[in-house]
This record gives structure tokens, sequence and C-alpha cells, in this order.
């Protein structure tokens, strides 16, 4: 991948930076098979096999359905393997190769190189969030979202917050096949405990407000608010916080430890 220069003489803008180089991490991308087979065929299955378990659950207690549950989920796969785990392996790969090091001497900014590398996942979890919303909706026979802007915020907020723990991630990653391996823990932990897999409403009083506090649980409670409408102002604005908070602490953790070259 070679450095991404303006011409000569030439003024270009942060976008016009970005764009360039998200441009060319998409063409890496489509070279990727396993890449794109986790970030387009993974967020797609395991809803599937989410529905049937979630059939025997007694949902209705919860004043939930298998749709309004396998549709946030749906969208929490696609934040977790199109955007975290994607961009972990994106991160780790630039650096070894010296890409970013290359990157940091020309015109690009750090959060400009970020941002930039992030676009082609950030594009791909909010479309891919779109297609599953629709699918589900349809398939589901979910009705349409009574506070669809909670919805919405909490979609853009998934991309930001798992962008930036992403970079975090890639911090603390030595190599690229360990890469494959650092962003578990937080993939199991937000599956089992984010109500991706099992709603919060479901678990037990002691263990449900340890669970509210990981950081995909309040973009799952948002999307999730945002379909069935039983989220009061109170819970939504504290979701929100919740989110917003992650997201500053991750940001500050990139600026903190993210590394820019490899470790020798």
């Amino acid at each position: 991948m070679s450095v991404i220069r303006g011409a000569s003489g030439a003024a270009t803008t942060p976008w016009s930076r970005m764009a360039a180089l998200a441009r060319a991490e998409l063409t890496l991308l489509g070279r990727s098979k396993g890449t794109l087979f986790a970030v387009l065929f993974v967020p797609a299955v395991l809803p599937l096999s989410l529905h049937s378990a979630l059939e025997e659950m007694e949902l209705g207690e919860a004043g939930l359905t298998v749709g309004t549950v396998v549709l946030p989920a749906a969208i929490g796969f696609s934040l977790l393997f199109a955007v975290y785990g994607a961009l972990v392996g994106v991160f780790v790969a630039r650096r070894e190769e010296l890409v970013l090091k290359r990157l940091r001497t020309g015109e690009l900014r750090d959060a400009e190189i970020l941002a930039g590398s992030a676009l082609p996942a950030w594009a791909t979890g909010l479309v891919q969030s779109l297609l599953l919303a629709v699918g589900c909706t349809v398939l589901l026979d979910v009705p349409a979202p009574p506070a669809a802007h909670l919805a919405v915020a909490g979609v853009l907020l998934g991309l930001v917050m798992c962008g930036a723990l992403a970079a975090v991630t890639a911090g603390f990653t030595r190599t690229s096949e360990s890469a494959q391996v650092t962003p578990m823990p937080l993939l199991l932990v937000s599956m089992l405990g984010s109500g991706v897999s099992i709603p919060l409403e479901v678990l037990p009083d002691r263990l449900a407000p340890v669970c509210r506090a990981l950081p995909l649980t309040p973009v799952i409670t948002l999307v999730r608010g945002g379909w069935t409408g039983n989220l009061t102002a109170t819970e939504a604005l504290g979701a929100l916080v919740t989110a917003l908070a992650w997201t500053v602490a991750a940001v500050f953790a990139v600026r903190r430890w993210f590394r820019w070259e490899p470790r020798r």
C-alpha cells in the first residue's frame, strides 16, 4: 500500500485525503477473502442461529418478541464483526507493514489516517445494518419503529465506538496473527452480556446492572428501544450518556496507547 500524497502544488482537504485512503482500504478489503467472509456473511448467519434459541425463551413476559430481539442482535453482530473485528486487523496489518508510519510523514494527520482507514468498515456496517433491519422487518413481521431516532442514534454511536475500540485493541496487539485473537474477549462479552444474544430483561436482577455498563449495551438498548418504543426518556438519556462516555474513553485511550510503528 503506497503512501497517499496530494498532487504537487495542489491543495487538498481533510475529506479528500481520507477519501483517497478509504479507496485504497476498500481495494485491499476486496482482495482479502477471509475478511470479506467475516464482514459480510458472519453477521448475516448468526441471527439465524439465534432465532431458533429465542423461540424457547419466554420473551412475552418481558414485552419482547423474537423479531424485536433478533433485529437489534443482527445489528450488534454487524458492529462487532464488520466494524470492530475487521478494523483491529486493518490497523495492526497497516502498522506492521509500516504503512501508518509512512502515512504520518505526508499530509495526513493522525485522526485522518485512522478515520480514513475506518471509512470502508463504517460504510459496510451502516449499509449492512440497514439491510438487516429491512430483512428482519419483512421476514419476522416486525412493525415500523415508533422511535426511529433512537435506533439511528444507536447505530451511529455504535459505529464510532466500535471503530475507536478497534484502535484501542490494535494498540495492544503485537502481530497480524494475534489480531485474530485479541478482539475475542470483547466480542464474547458483548454477545453474551450486552443484550445481543440474551436480552437484559431476562437476565437475573443481580447480573443485569453489570451488563448495562458494557460498551455495546447502550447501543443495543437504543436500537431495541427504537423498535419497541418501551424506553422512557430517562432510560434513553442514560443509554446515550453511557455510549458517549465509552466513546470518549476509547478516543482518549487511542491518543494515549495507539502504536504507529511495529514492536521490534
